[in-house]
């Protein structure tokens, strides 16, 4: 596939940023999902199935984990109980929580992009102390909407993408049309590349140099859509980049461009085959960030239902 050139990045990331409103408003793309899409999204429940889309939370290192989740018992344990009188089994979990083996969501202060954060807010306000504006405390009351899956492997006819390969904006159509879907404003997209079954069948491998993800001519199809929330089983970039002189493209692009938050290395095994049993691919979708108000993203369990 064609590279991407650091002009062209330039005029993409300029046509991306024109789509967000003029009113400036630091919340980002999260403004698109109002009451009303909330209600509409909530008629989505028709067979009260509910889903995770979270990975789960491995605590060995690995080839993508090289700094795994510290999960440490505090109290409670048979050793220590002696048997008799109350006690209470305690522990303390410890991550990386931009790693490239978790499920989590990036906040707006994530990207630094020519000094500045999202909405042109000075890089300097993440501090040793925090991000002091654009955290994940954006999200504090939850994210709530209707839920989009479009599967590219199933598009494909493949079980999964391999690592390097990029989803195409003409891909995202062509999967809303095989599934008789459309992604619609301040809806929450997810993107299946089949990172999760790869890694599941075959071992993990470094993601962070080789895997699969959107092109970044594909965030034009977000951006028109005008989407709330973009997430994937993968690191919604593909590895290695084809955009000179950036790394991480699509994250630029919808962090910083647009004000999109971004669900990393989600899961999505469980929920499509309900998808398939139901025979629609949307879904009502909540997603509960951590309240930690000085972070620059949070584990997350995101939950569909149908």
């Amino acid at each position: 596939m064609a590279g991407v050139s650091a002009a062209e990045f330039r005029a993409l990331y300029e046509r991306c940023r024109g789509t967000v409103p003029a009113d400036g408003a630091l919340r980002g793309a999260l403004d698109r999902i109002t009451p009303d899409t909330v209600v509409a999204a909530a008629r989505e429940v028709r067979a009260g199935v509910h889903v995770s889309l979270e990975a789960p939370v491995e605590t060995t290192s690995g080839p993508d984990n090289p700094e795994p989740a510290v999960h440490r018992m505090t109290g409670g344990v048979a050793s220590d109980t002696g048997g008799g009188g109350l006690d209470f089994a305690r522990d303390r979990i410890g991550m990386n929580v931009h790693g490239d083996a978790y499920s989590h969501l990036d906040a707006l202060c994530h990207v630094i992009y020519d000094g500045t954060l999202f909405g042109g807010v000075d890089a300097a306000t993440v501090t040793a102390a925090g991000a002091q504006a654009l955290s994940v405390a954006l999200a504090r009351d939850g994210i709530v909407g209707r839920g989009v899956l479009l599967d590219i492997p199933r598009l494909r006819d493949s079980p999964w993408l391999e690592p390097g390969d990029q989803v195409t904006a003409d891909e995202l159509a062509a999967a809303e049309e095989a599934q008789d879907v459309r992604v619609g404003a301040g809806d929450l997209l997810f993107v299946r590349v089949g990172h999760r079954a790869r890694r599941t069948r075959l071992g993990a491998w470094n993601a962070a140099e080789a895997r699969a993800g959107l092109h970044p001519y594909a965030m034009e199809f977000v951006a028109e859509r005008q989407v709330a929330v973009l997430g994937s089983d993968g690191n919604n970039d593909a590895a290695p980049s084809t955009t000179e002189g950036v790394a991480f493209p699509v994250h630029v692009l919808a962090i910083h461009a647009m004000g999109i938050h971004l669900l990393d290395y989600l899961r999505f095994e469980d929920l499509v085959p309900v998808c398939e049993e139901q025979g629609r691919w949307s879904f009502f979708c909540v997603i509960a960030p951590l309240r930690f108000p000085a972070a620059t993203g949070s584990p997350v369990n995101p939950i569909a239902v149908l």
